[in-house]
């Protein structure tokens, strides 16, 4: 593993500081040095004038010696504080070195010129560019051409904004270039120190092309699965409407026919047993049963009125019968006097009311409901409030459950969004938003 340099190439390293700068020990050992020359010179004058000759040169070699061990020693143990000093400094620069070409995302350190200091090896993997090939170069060649003008405005103006520090993902993601001209997205986050000259940039970046195409997969598997469900309710409806329109048209009308043909054989009988007469009533009981049921399950699979009047008709005559099958009090409002909604904004509109009214009528044990359509500026809202038992919503769905789930999914398939408001004891209130896009008039 290659070494990364934490000092700026081209850098100067800091001047030598001034005489009065100097350290102690070094001012103790010229003091001294200068103290024993003096002591000598005068020890040896003295010895040499005729002044207890022998004595005074004993004592100025003895006080010469002296001070030049102890000059000696103090010169020695300066020596070794600053090798032991040097040796620590390094040791510590290739730990920090070795932490940083270890790290697994891409570390770049720039200067105030935009010129790269520092680039360690997860940088040589995620752009293929060797470190002697980038150190000292700017920063530009990393990133596409088009980026870069704007890039190095973006720098200096983080420089100057007194942040020191953003972190990653707190911006949308980049695009870097590899040496071979390829364009990747990153995710980076960034950092400064120093001031003017002396100010260091560092960026850390992470390749995060996987993500990025995990993330598109995902958008365009969502894309697909809302045109399938779009178009499956689509069939669906028009399914469930034909159904109902075959039901109304001709079973109902089939049925019509026997209980005319049977009250025909009553009249033209001239005086049927008791046997036969109460068989007839039977039959013609039985037909008006079938033919009610059979009008019942058409309007529930889709009301013809819905198609045939609009859907304020289909709205009314649906609260109408839900308040005559349940005894729940209903009051309807409706802002605007002209609600007429195209298609698939009418059918929506409908079944998120028939869902609503349906789960109520199952798990609320409500006695009024309050429901309110208003149209404003492209959007619909549609608001369904009942004062029954309520729930929790962070409670898990009960199994088989997916009155709730429905009333989204007809939501989404429009690009509206379904808000519930609800608590133990306190009701509920199904609150809907449809964007009409300008296809619902």
């Amino acid at each position: 593993m290659g070494q990364t340099t934490l000092t700026p190439p081209g850098r100067s390293q800091p001047a030598a500081q001034p005489a009065l700068s100097l350290s102690r020990p070094l001012l103790i050992f010229r003091s001294l040095i200068a103290l024993g020359v003096v002591a000598a010179a005068g020890a040896a004058i003295s010895g040499l004038i005729g002044w207890y000759r022998t004595e005074m040169l004993t004592a100025a070699i003895t006080v010469s010696g002296t001070m030049l061990a102890i000059a000696l020693g103090l010169l020695y143990r300066q020596t070794a504080g600053r090798r032991n000093a040097h040796r620590t400094l390094h040791d510590v620069e290739a730990q920090i070195s070795g932490i940083i070409d270890s790290a697994m995302d891409a570390i770049i350190t720039i200067d105030y010129q935009q010129r790269v200091v520092l680039f360690n090896n997860a940088a040589e993997q995620v752009f293929r560019w060797p470190r002697k090939a980038v150190i000292g170069q700017r920063l530009d060649m990393l990133l596409p051409a088009r980026f870069r003008e704007l890039h190095g405005q973006h720098v200096e103006h983080f420089g100057s904004t007194g942040v020191t520090s953003r972190r990653m993902g707190a911006k949308t993601v980049l695009t870097g270039v590899r040496a071979d001209g390829e364009e990747f997205p990153v995710e980076a986050s960034i950092s400064h120190f120093g001031d003017g000259a002396q100010k260091l940039y560092t960026v850390i970046l992470r390749d995060v092309t996987l993500r990025v195409r995990a993330d598109e997969a995902l958008r365009r598997s969502k894309e697909e699965l809302h045109e399938l469900a779009t178009a499956a309710n689509h069939l669906r409806e028009q399914e469930k409407r034909a159904i109902a329109r075959e039901l109304h048209d001709e079973l109902a009308q089939a049925l019509t026919g026997l209980k005319m043909d049977v009250a025909w054989i009553k009249d033209k009988l001239p005086t049927p047993s008791k046997p036969i007469a109460d068989k007839l009533n039977a039959m013609e009981s039985l037909l008006d049963t079938t033919v009610a049921a059979t009008r019942r399950i058409s309007s529930d699979l889709r009301p013809m009125m819905l198609d045939d009047l609009g859907l304020l008709p289909a709205t009314e005559w649906l609260v109408q019968n839900f308040m005559e099958r349940t005894g729940i009090h209903c009051e309807l409002a409706i802002a605007n006097a002209e609600l007429d909604l195209q298609e698939p904004y009418a059918t929506t509109v409908f079944r998120i009311l028939q869902e609503s009214l349906t789960n109520i009528a199952k798990h609320a044990q409500a006695s009024n409901v309050e429901i309110t359509l208003a149209r404003t500026d492209g959007e619909l809202a549609i608001s369904v409030r009942d004062n029954g038992v309520g729930f929790a919503p962070e409670n898990p769905r009960k199994p088989n459950s997916y009155g709730l789930i429905g009333l989204r999914e007809r939501a989404f398939l429009l690009g509206g969004k379904v808000q519930i408001d609800s608590a133990p004891g306190k009701g509920t209130v199904i609150d809907v938003h449809l964007p009409l896009n300008g296809g619902g008039a």
